[in-house]
């Protein structure tokens, strides 16, 4: 056996145990990558401290460049949510809107919210807004609920700072802004036809009604103000200012040389860190202290949202770790000499290769974590490939048919009360069509950018 075979067939060995790790035996995704990535290090011949070097260089490196941005990005939704910001451009969007509109309207206020927040957060923070817009109107809960969940996935599985993209990201040197540029692209017309046109079109399998009376109610923050309501416009600017601030960044760096004066001010606003920064800086003043919460109220918001992704930095610095064992045990070399005669598109490999782990280990941020580092060497063997759009393609594909090893499943089917057939008809397919859309546009992205 070829040298280049035996590292495939040690890497493939080293995802089914991860696999099995998960499913069979329920170990945490934290532990089962590390197990994954430290097995596959001493199966390959390297000794303890060579394997602890990788394994730690990787877990190192992907926190280095993921994990700032990650928790700045936490802090500046619990800054929203706590100052009561993101629902006032909640209720903004919904208002008394005829019930027509109500899918199109939650879609796009999800869309937004949903671009700083985690979406756990995000999605708990709005049940009790699905709940009084049904309830007001008289219509199906998931009328409301389904375009709900559709927006604030777009932001979760396609935007940065959101875990799965961010994560991509790091392990294609991608840009942050220009990954925010082509996410949008794709996520606002994805948005559209899988928050009010699927909905329209997936009413019929909704089922029976869930009792508007009975369902859970959140807790609320508890941080206390001085009564004065966040400012719409304020808190419109607070979720808006980092994709900007990237965006202008982007477009400065491009189209200036490195001698300009203006050069330094378009590379702070191109790094994530720096924007997310200031918009934090920015929703502490503008929405915190404007409404009356001090030193200690902001504290306790920001502590509380950090409190919620201590797993998630973990398994991101695992998933590098793997990442990095691949690399260290000739799998890149191995990938990029077998798939660069292969007539497939790198952006479908790994799209395919994200969707498969999505299916079996049921983390998006797991699926999109091991599946850019799988391929990350395909980039040298496509010179003229857009990173970011391998970004997209990972992320995107990790999204592919929720069920029921998913997290998301069950919030989803117990916050609106149906059962699981309800579930697979509505989450399922919905999160299944944005994996595809998602797909179908960064296809037709690659052939005008790269």
């Amino acid at each position: 056996m070829s040298d280049n075979a035996q590292h495939l067939l040690l890497a493939g060995a080293a995802i089914v145990v991860l696999v099995l790790l998960i499913t069979q035996l329920k170990l945490h995704p934290f532990l089962a990558l590390s197990f994954a990535a430290l097995g596959l290090g001493f199966a390959n011949g390297l000794g303890p401290d060579t394997v602890m070097d990788h394994f730690e260089t990787g877990f190192g490196d992907t926190l280095g460049d993921t994990g700032v941005t990650i928790g700045l990005g936490t802090i500046l939704g619990a800054i929203l949510l706590g100052t009561g910001g993101a629902d006032r451009i909640a209720d903004a969007f919904l208002g008394a809107r005829p019930v027509k509109w109500i899918p199109t309207a939650i879609t796009a206020a999800a869309l937004l919210i949903g671009m700083p927040h985690l979406f756990d957060v995000s999605f708990i923070m709005l049940v009790p807004l699905v709940y009084a817009a049904a309830k007001r109107t008289g219509s199906h809960l998931l009328w409301v609920g389904l375009p709900m969940a559709a927006g604030l996935y777009v932001s979760h599985g396609l935007l940065p700072p959101h875990p799965s993209p961010t994560a991509a990201v790091s392990a294609f040197h991608a840009s942050t802004g220009l990954t925010i540029v082509y996410g949008l692209c794709i996520g606002i017309p994805m948005a559209v036809v899988t928050g009010p046109v699927l909905t329209r079109v997936a009413s019929r399998w909704f089922g029976p009604a869930p009792d508007l009376d009975n369902g859970p109610v959140p807790e609320g923050d508890g941080a206390e103000g001085n009564g004065r309501p966040a400012s719409l416009v304020l808190s419109l600017i607070t979720v808006l200012l980092p994709p900007v601030l990237m965006l202008i960044g982007t477009l400065g760096t491009k189209n200036i040389g490195e001698d300009s004066g203006a050069y330094p001010f378009f590379e702070a606003c191109d790094n994530p860190i720096l924007s997310l920064l200031t918009a934090v800086v920015f929703a502490a003043l503008a929405l915190g202290l404007r409404s009356g919460f001090r030193g200690r109220a902001l504290q306790k918001m920001t502590g509380k949202g950090l409190g919620s992704i201590g797993a998630i930095v973990l398994i991101l610095g695992a998933g590098g770790a793997l990442k990095e064992m691949l690399s260290a045990t000739g799998v890149n070399t191995a990938i990029v000499d077998y798939t660069h005669s292969w007539p497939i598109s790198p952006l479908i490999l790994t799209w395919t290769i994200a969707a498969l782990l999505r299916i079996c280990l049921g983390s998006a941020t797991v699926a999109t974590t091991a599946a850019a580092g799988i391929a990350a060497p395909l980039l040298a063997t496509h010179p003229g490939l857009s990173p970011e759009l391998m970004v997209l393609a990972a992320a995107s594909g990790s999204v592919m048919l929720s069920h029921v090893n998913d997290s998301g499943f069950w919030l989803f089917k117990e916050y609106f009360q149906l059962s699981v057939g309800q579930t697979l008809r509505t989450w399922t397919l919905m999160l299944s069509v944005q994996s595809v859309l998602s797909l179908g546009g960064i296809l037709l992205l690659s052939t005008m950018v790269g």
